[in-house]
């Protein structure tokens, strides 16, 4: 079994922010794949299906994103759900909108939900779906980027999601590589 989180922050207000796309992409790949209705579990809400033939349990935490791990924890240890075979699907300053990169390991970068899963898990050495929201071009005015709502001229993102939900099925089954370029192609005209 997989274990495949969304970091963002459960305020229904927050719901359009950049810093919520973690939480967009399960939900647009657990739409498409016809998993279970979300339920409450483990601090967060937990929906179960099948991709491609292997389980996947997709977790949003609602423990607002610098709480990530006291829910990502509780969830893997219960499933006896390795390191390894945790997927953090986040937001990500460092890459153009729209972009996407997969990585195991590495540090946070600043990002306070993958630092509290690292610290709640014990270690790095988890899989990361880096979703590019941009850079607000300086450092004052990220808080304002990631907690601001997606605009109109954001066109990328329906797209995006689209495109995440479709290649779901090449992350699991350990396709990273296939993933990237295959959402590359299906959002080349979006950006």
């Amino acid at each position: 079994m997989l274990l495949w989180v969304g970091l963002g922050n459960p305020e229904p207000s927050q719901a359009r922010h950049r810093h919520n796309i973690g939480f967009m992409a399960l939900d647009a790949i657990v739409r498409r794949h016809g998993f279970s209705p979300w339920r409450s579990r483990y601090k967060g809400l937990v929906a179960e299906g099948s991709i491609a033939g292997v389980k996947v349990l997709a977790l949003k935490p609602q423990t607002y994103m610098n709480g990530s791990g006291e829910s990502v924890q509780p969830a893997a240890g219960f499933h006896k759900i390795p390191p390894g075979d945790i997927w953090a699907f986040h937001d990500e300053l460092d890459l153009a909108p729209g972009k996407v990169r997969v990585k195991r390991g590495g540090g946070a970068a600043g990002h306070n939900g993958l630092r509290d899963m690292q610290r709640a898990l014990g270690t790095p050495d988890f899989w990361r779906v880096r979703l590019g929201i941009g850079h607000p071009g300086h450092k004052d005015r990220v808080t304002g980027h990631v907690l601001g709502n997606f605009a109109k001229v954001d066109t990328w993102l329906e797209p995006l999601l689209d495109a995440l939900a479709e290649t779901a099925p090449l992350l699991a089954t350990g396709k990273p590589e296939e993933f990237m370029t295959r959402i590359a192609l299906l959002t080349q005209e979006a950006r």
